[in-house]
């Protein structure tokens, strides 16, 4: 009894400071969300922007490297270690996940019955516009991932992927990447 009663109010605890940085995710103007987010537990490179209206889950586990961007409305999964590398573009509604109900489970609602997997995304990759990446997933430098794909395996370097589920469809030619993606928008 006391033990279920202490893992509610651990429950609500989190889901509290969820809540708050979901609202912090409205705050017009990109400095003071980072702020926040950084004493939140979000580990965050510098030179990262971060644009409005970010979902979190579990922030300690997300490391963003430095010169990354990430867009308006994208969810980004704290269950299990969700590390984004330097110089990642990813657009805006993305829902990177690493946690999923185990569909095989006889408890499929219970927390301790579902799938955890990191995911990693590495340097110069560009995730398109409402892509969905799924537990377990490494998308490897220089990859890019089209709108709307929904990755369930790993993208290889510099591999061009999309799709439902996301399928190879390309080779990005540019092999030597070294670019840097600008300035953050202040009030976005």
């Amino acid at each position: 009894m006391i033990k279920r009663i202490i893992r509610r109010i651990k429950t609500v605890s989190l889901e509290f400071e969820v809540f708050l940085l979901h609202v912090v995710g409205f705050i017009p103007s990109h400095h003071l969300r980072r702020l926040f987010y950084r004493l939140g537990g979000l580990k965050i490179g510098w030179g990262s922007t971060i644009h409005m209206g970010v979902r979190f889950y579990n922030p300690w586990n997300i490391e963003i490297g430095k010169d990354t961007i990430v867009g308006e409305g994208t969810v980004l999964d704290g269950r299990d270690k969700l590390k984004i590398g330097d110089h990642v573009d990813i657009a805006s509604e993305v829902m990177i996940y690493n946690s999923e109900h185990n569909i095989n489970s006889e408890n499929f609602a219970k927390a301790e019955e579902v799938i955890k997997e990191p995911v990693e995304i590495e340097d110069y990759v560009f995730i398109g516009p409402r892509a969905i990446i799924l537990p377990g997933v490494t998308v490897k430098k220089g990859a890019i991932i089209g709108a709307g794909a929904v990755v369930t395996k790993d993208v290889e370097e510099f591999q061009i992927v999309g799709g439902v589920p996301a399928k190879p469809i390309g080779e990005r030619k540019l092999k030597n990447l070294n670019y840097k993606l600008g300035r953050a928008a202040w009030f976005r």
